[in-house]
């Protein structure tokens, strides 16, 4: 897929660099917030990778109600879970990931 393509299959936009949480990166991502943060409301964002770009290994400490969705709305991936299972999202796909993982 080149990038043209990528940027028409990718509905939410690309975002600004994202240097807030660069240090959690390996290259270069770009961040979309799509809502305003609010108590009570879970806070989506668009994370576009550029390519080999990866996010350190990390882990959502929420007890309730937190954990993380991934859905994939252009192009591939790769996330990997404790388990060592490494499913690979693509266009269409999402993962929910629970709480403390």
């Amino acid at each position: 897929m080149d990038y043209k393509q990528f940027e028409q299959l990718n509905i939410f936009g690309k975002g600004e660099k994202n240097t807030a949480y660069s240090k959690y990166f390996i290259g270069m991502s770009y961040l979309n917030p799509l809502n305003a943060p609010q108590k009570g409301m879970p806070f989506l964002a668009n994370v576009t990778f550029e390519p080999a770009c990866r996010n350190n290994w990390h882990i959502h400490r929420a007890t309730s109600g937190g954990g993380q969705m991934l859905i994939c709305a252009a192009g591939s991936g790769w996330y990997a879970r404790p388990s060592g299972a490494s499913p690979s999202p693509t266009r269409n796909t999402k993962n929910s990931k629970p709480t403390k993982i």
